[in-house]
């Protein structure tokens, strides 16, 4: 490890000298990083950011710069951020230049793209993994559960847009019969969208993920330990949504890190990745059973670690770039985020009447003066009013900070109150669940250093 001392700071005393402004290009697949790209606006950087999804035209306008290319500025930049997976040749091309890249590789996208690579490359590593099989015949897969029963997930392959309501699903039934019902009668439908597919052995535990910035050959420390709530509603009740909350906390390496992620530092260092990567894993009494990789930034997940990073957004993005070993200043104690939808997420048409419904209605404020701890998802600025955009129906992300759990839920759920928007949708549970996990993985002794 580079670093012996990885400060996990108050915020309080925390004094930054003035970092010289630079400019970032961000290219994307679809609207995702325009927080992170609205910050450095915020701090007094240039930022360029070119968004390849039509469907996500007027996202982000009156907030942050949109550009119809984005090769052409790639000489502009100071820094080329690539904000999703499927960009690991562009980014190596231009690194090869000598240009500042924060963005994945070849070897990366496919950790998280590629699950049945992420998992043999867990497995290569020294990393205990679950029993799991990949399919690319629903026929085959059907027989496969009838042959072995027994209590499975299912995982659809491939990068999934953040637009797709997904179709992963937890078996209940220990013989399988539920998920083997949901083949049968989805196989026609899901064979379009989902061609690849994977059967996971389920196992009961505490759902958690730990991660690190990483700077092309070592990791930045302090690690994150997070904790996602993926379904839509309270009691983790509805469809999967990628993620409606998360609670954090920044950490000196622990145990269920170096039983993973720190494991993967060899291959991670030789691929030359720049940027954050995280495991999520199921852990229990018997083990750690790590499930995928996020190599990239995770959305809401960067918004939440902004809440809890204590040092200048540009400057730490500018140093991981370039390669430089730096302590990541992070505040004590907890973060929560709360993702904010209005109904029209629900909606599988783009042109629907929910979908009209919600684009371009205001967001407004019991008291507009206050807007800490708000994190800008798929809106635009309309002179001083902010309106939704797109088509996603994913609105806004709320974050708060506490030195306990409780303090930071009553915070952030205070700052939702704020917020006036007809029939928004959120969890009221984010990290609601924390005494008792809390509890096991100290038993466990998990979190331990």
């Amino acid at each position: 490890m580079a670093n012996g001392n990885h400060a996990i700071t108050s915020p309080v005393n925390d004094i930054t000298p003035s970092f010289e402004k630079k400019k970032f290009l961000f290219v994307s697949l679809e609207s995702l990083s325009g927080d992170l790209a609205w910050t450095l606006v915020k701090e007094g950087h240039e930022v360029k950011a070119y968004i390849k999804s039509p469907l996500d035209a007027g996202v982000y306008e009156g907030f942050i710069e949109r550009v119809g290319e984005w090769k052409p500025h790639t000489d502009w930049a100071d820094v080329i951020v690539f904000d999703d997976v499927e960009f690991g040749t562009a980014a190596a091309n231009l690194r090869k230049k000598g240009k500042l890249v924060i963005g994945g590789t070849e070897y990366t996208d496919r950790l998280e793209i590629d699950r049945e690579f992420g998992q043999a490359e867990l497995r290569r590593h020294g990393i205990n993994t679950l029993p799991s099989w990949q399919f690319s015949d629903y026929d085959e897969g059907i027989r496969f559960i009838k042959e072995t029963p027994g209590r499975y997930v299912f995982k659809p392959g491939g990068n999934t847009p953040s637009t797709s309501k997904g179709t992963l699903f937890l078996g209940q039934e220990e013989d399988g019969r539920d998920i083997l019902e949901l083949l049968e009668q989805n196989k026609t439908v899901w064979q379009k969208d989902t061609p690849i597919f994977f059967l996971q052995k389920y196992i009961s535990g505490v759902e958690v993920a730990v991660g690190a910035f990483f700077n092309g050959h070592d990791f930045i420390y302090p690690i994150n330990v997070n904790f996602e709530h993926k379904r839509v509603f309270p009691g983790d009740i509805g469809p999967f949504a990628g993620e409606m909350g998360t609670l954090m906390y920044w950490s000196e390496p622990n145990k269920l890190f170096k039983a993973t992620l720190e494991k993967m530092l060899p291959a991670i260092r030789e691929s030359g990745y720049v940027g954050y990567i995280d495991i999520n894993c199921i852990v229990n009494h018997r083990g750690i059973y790590p499930l995928e990789f996020t190599s990239r930034f995770g959305y809401p997940t960067i918004p939440i670690q902004l809440e809890g990073i204590n040092m200048p957004t540009g400057e730490w993005l500018y140093r991981m770039a370039a390669g430089e070993d730096f302590v990541l200043k992070a505040r004590r104690g907890f973060q929560i985020g709360i993702r904010i939808l209005v109904p029209s997420y629900f909606s599988d048409s783009h042109n629907d009447d929910s979908v009209r419904k919600y684009r371009d209605l205001a967001v407004t404020f019991k008291n507009p003066a206050i807007k800490e701890g708000l994190h800008i998802e798929d809106i635009r600025n309309d002179n001083g009013i902010w309106r939704v955009a797109g088509i996603s129906g994913v609105v806004m992300v709320v974050t708060a900070s506490g030195t306990t759990v409780e303090e930071a839920r009553r915070l952030v759920y205070n700052r939702v109150q704020n917020i006036m928007i007809p029939n928004m949708i959120y969890r009221t549970d984010i990290g609601a669940k924390w005494p008792n996990d809390s509890d096991r993985l100290h038993t466990w002794g998990y979190l331990e250093s």
